[in-house]
């Protein structure tokens, strides 16, 4: 399948999740990165899920990679005003969030971290394939951002179903996931 029809199809399928089972598999999926054999790192940058897209609570891996490593900085992300560019804004307690023209949450200030700084990112999807090849939303935010990283970033992404065989339309812009987390495995690529 390609890209668009993947987005469509893993679309439709979580948001006929029922909150009792996203719940429950979002508790699975944070059972499975507590089994991942890592050191938690200290520059992590995650997202604000859509709640109305029904995507995985992050805010659960974040906690416990707080847990873990007290010492850790959280990075949100942040698209320029023309809609091109993403950064990442260091949050905390304090910090106050406003949704921005796609209706994701965004820190409204904060220190900028630069990408090549980062250690991991969570990485949002809407499905995956056996590669390690993800389909997102079709800004090409993420695929953008990741290649300013480090080679040696890890690259998490979350997903409540399993992986197709392959995405047909992947490119050269694409870039992989080093881990994509389900409620019953962890894929290494």
């Amino acid at each position: 399948m390609v890209k668009q029809e993947l987005r469509i199809l893993y679309s439709e399928k979580r948001m006929l999740l029922s909150t009792v089972d996203k719940n429950r598999m979002d508790d699975l999926m944070l059972i499975q990165f507590q089994q991942m054999d890592m050191e938690i790192p200290s520059l992590i940058m995650t997202f604000a899920p859509f709640e109305s897209r029904n995507e995985f609570n992050t805010q659960l891996v974040t906690d416990y990679c707080y847990f873990k490593n007290p010492g850790q900085l959280l990075f949100y992300p942040v698209i320029d005003a023309g809609g091109e560019t993403m950064h990442a804004m260091a949050v905390n307690d304090e910090t106050v969030f406003e949704k921005n023209k796609y209706g994701i949450e965004e820190p409204v200030e904060g220190m900028e971290l630069f990408p090549e700084e980062i250690d991991m990112v969570l990485v949002p999807l809407l499905a995956f394939d056996k590669r390690g090849y993800r389909v997102g939303y079709g800004k090409g935010h993420y695929d953008k951002f990741l290649k300013e990283c480090r080679d040696d970033v890890v690259k998490v992404g979350f997903s409540y179903f399993d992986p197709v065989d392959k995405i047909a339309d992947t490119n050269r812009y694409d870039v992989r996931l080093d881990y994509c987390i389900t409620p019953g495995d962890i894929y290494r690529f």
